[in-house]
């Protein structure tokens, strides 16, 4: 078989363990796990980089590179957009009389 076959399956499994995983977590907690997949996502992005730059002379390389700069950026900044939202839910809100 090949390999590309075993690479999607292994992306089909993981989208359905993640929803399955994260459809039943509490609410108190979905804010320090977007915490984690920050950091998580930070890591992916040097590796997006240094993959990205290790052979740029193929344009197939170059563009899955790029690509993956872009979304592993995008969710990093999504992340902390989230997070961020997530955690003035939690605070105080000041009521003057």
């Amino acid at each position: 078989m090949d390999p590309i076959i075993y690479l999607f399956f292994i992306l089909a499994l993981s989208i359905f363990l993640g929803f399955a995983l994260i459809s039943k977590v509490p609410a108190l907690l979905h804010t320090p796990l977007m915490s984690e997949a920050n950091a998580i996502s930070g890591i992916i992005l040097i590796g997006a980089l240094i993959a990205a730059g290790i052979k740029a002379d193929d344009t197939l390389t170059v563009i899955l590179g790029v690509s993956s700069v872009a979304l592993a950026t995008f969710n990093v900044v999504g992340g902390y957009l989230v997070t961020e939202r997530m955690l003035k839910m939690f605070k105080k809100k000041d009521h003057k009389s």
